[in-house]
C-alpha cells in the first residue's frame, strides 16, 4: 500500500506537470521515488524467504524505510498542491482534486502501517486499496486463502440456476444475519414466499427457523454445527433435506462460473457505486445466457 500511494502521487503529479508546462508555467521540483520503493520491495521478497525471526526484523527494518519515503513523497505533493491552488483550468483542477485524495489516502495508509510497526496489527476501518477504500480484509477460514480482500457478496439463486437477487455488503457480516433480508428481496420480486430455501450451514440459527416458518416457507434445509440430537440427524438424513442441500452444493458451481467467465472475481469500476455496477453486469450476463440456454432445452 505505501508503494501504491508513492507510485500514484508520482504518476499524478507528472499529469500536473505536463499540464502545466504546457500552459508555459512550471511547477516545483519533484523527486520521483519510484524506483527507490521498487527496490525496497524486491528487498522484501528476497528476505521473506529466510523464513527466520531475523527475517521478520529486517523487513520491519525495510518498511520503516518505505514509510520515509512515502512521508517525503506526500510533502512534496502537499507543496505541488499549494502551487496549484491558484492555476486556472479544468484539467489541473480535476488532476489536483485526484492528487489531494491520493495525497489522503497515502498518509492514512502511512498511519496504519506505523500502528502495525509499534505491534498492533488488528487496525480497524484500514484502507487495502486506493481504488475502492471501503472494501476491507474478510476472513474466511480458508486452508489456502485464510484471509481475502474485497467485499463479500450474497446471491439468491432459483431453481433453474437463473440469479434472482443479489446484495453487496460492506465487511464481513455474520451469514445468519443476511437470511431474512434475502426472503424479503425474493419476496419483492415474485410478492411470495419461496417454496424451499437451501444454505449452507453458516446460515443456521433457531431465529432463522423460526422466521422461516412464520413466512410460510415449506421447506427449508439448513444443516446445524456442531454436535446433533438423534431427531436432527434424523432430520437432516430425510430425501428431501438431503436433495435441497445437493441442489445448494450445485451453487458453487455457478459462483465458480461467475468467477471463471463472467469477470466477478475482480471490479475494473472504482468504488462501491462501481463495484456493485460490475458485479450487476456480471450477473446480467450471466443469466442472459442461462436462460437462453432454458429456452432452447424447452424448445427441442
Amino acid at each position: 500500500m505505501l508503494a501504491d500511494g508513492v507510485r500514484l502521487i508520482t504518476r499524478t503529479v507528472k499529469r500536473i506537470k505536463a499540464v502545466v508546462e504546457k500552459a508555459g508555467e512550471t511547477v516545483v521540483s519533484f523527486c520521483d521515488q519510484t524506483r527507490t520503493v521498487k527496490k525496497e520491495l524486491l528487498a522484501i521478497g528476497k528476505v521473506l524467504k529466510r523464513r527466520s525471526g531475523k527475517a521478520v526484523k529486517e523487513v520491519r527494518r525495510i518498511t520503516d524505510k518505505l514509510v520515509t519515503v512515502a512521508n517525503k513523497t506526500v510533502a512534496q505533493a502537499k507543496a505541488v498542491l499549494d502551487q496549484c491552488k491558484d492555476k486556472s483550468g479544468a484539467a489541473v483542477a480535476r488532476l489536483t482534486t485526484a492528487l489531494e485524495k491520493c495525497v489522503a489516502a497515502t498518509r492514512q495508509v502511512i498511519a496504519q502501517t506505523k500502528e502495525v510497526q509499534s505491534g498492533n496489527p488488528h487496525v480497524p476501518e484500514r484502507i487495502i486499496s486506493f481504488f475502492d477504500p471501503e472494501a476491507r480484509p474478510i476472513r474466511k477460514g480458508k486452508l489456502k486463502s485464510p484471509t481475502e480482500f474485497g467485499r463479500k457478496l450474497i446471491l439468491e439463486e432459483s431453481e433453474e440456476r437463473v440469479i434472482v437477487g443479489f446484495k453487496l455488503l460492506n465487511g464481513n457480516p455474520a451469514d445468519k444475519t443476511l437470511l431474512e433480508d434475502s426472503i424479503q428481496r425474493y419476496q419483492k420480486v415474485f410478492h411470495r414466499p419461496p417454496l424451499a430455501v437451501s444454505t449452507d450451514r453458516g446460515f443456521y440459527s433457531k431465529d432463522n427457523e423460526k422466521m422461516l416458518r412464520g413466512k410460510c416457507v415449506r421447506q427449508f434445509a439448513i444443516p446445524k454445527p456442531g454436535k446433533l440430537s438423534a431427531e436432527r440427524k434424523q432430520l437432516e438424513s430425510s430425501p428431501w433435506f438431503k436433495r435441497l442441500q445437493k441442489w445448494r452444493a450445485g451453487g458453487e458451481g455457478t459462483i465458480g462460473l461467475l468467477r471463471r467467465k463472467y469477470g466477478l472475481p475482480r471490479s475494473l469500476f472504482r468504488g462501491r457505486p462501481g463495484t456493485k455496477c460490475w458485479v450487476a453486469l456480471s450477473i446480467l450476463t450471466y443469466n442472459l445466457r442461462r436462460i437462453a440456454a432454458l429456452s432452447l432445452e424447452m424448445g427441442n
